[in-house]
């Protein structure tokens, strides 16, 4: 179980925004997460992804940052595809790190996420395991480190 947020005192649990159109997938993701105790957003296509990221927090010091710790998106969604809203964000500031996901993963695929700054693509079905061990690297990674 998760104890201490990426970014202290602002929330009392990691924050993912998570991307998926197809509901069963969500769902399953999102239970997952929930289980190892993160606070989870959900939305169901690109637009809504776009909307969300839009938002901001203040901290305890007066500073803004992102509402989310982490994006978790489906590459193909209706209205704006995973890969351009990883464009987009790289003029951010403060922009959540992203994990990929496909059911369309080829190696152009995979080489344009990682160029776009992707923590990862996994390609659908894929171990749910292995998902939450990532996300655990990129939220908390002090604690999956020696």
């Amino acid at each position: 179980m998760i104890k201490e947020p990426k970014h202290a005192g602002i929330s009392t649990q990691p924050v993912v925004l998570l991307a998926e159109d197809d509901h069963e997938m969500r769902t399953l993701i999102s239970r997952a997460l929930k289980k190892e105790g993160y606070e989870v957003r959900e939305v169901a296509d690109g637009v809504e992804l776009v909307t969300h990221l839009g938002g901001t927090i203040e901290n305890r010091q007066g500073q803004r940052r992102q509402l989310y710790d982490l994006v978790i998106s489906d590459i193909r969604m209706p209205g704006v595809f995973g890969l351009s809203v990883l464009e987009g964000i790289q003029d951010m500031d403060d922009a959540p790190p992203m994990i990929l996901i496909t059911a369309f993963g080829d190696a152009e695929t995979h080489k344009r996420a990682q160029e776009l700054g992707a923590v990862a693509v996994l390609d659908k079905p894929f171990n749910m395991p292995d998902l939450m061990s990532l996300v655990r690297g990129v939220v908390l990674p002090e604690a999956t480190s020696g």
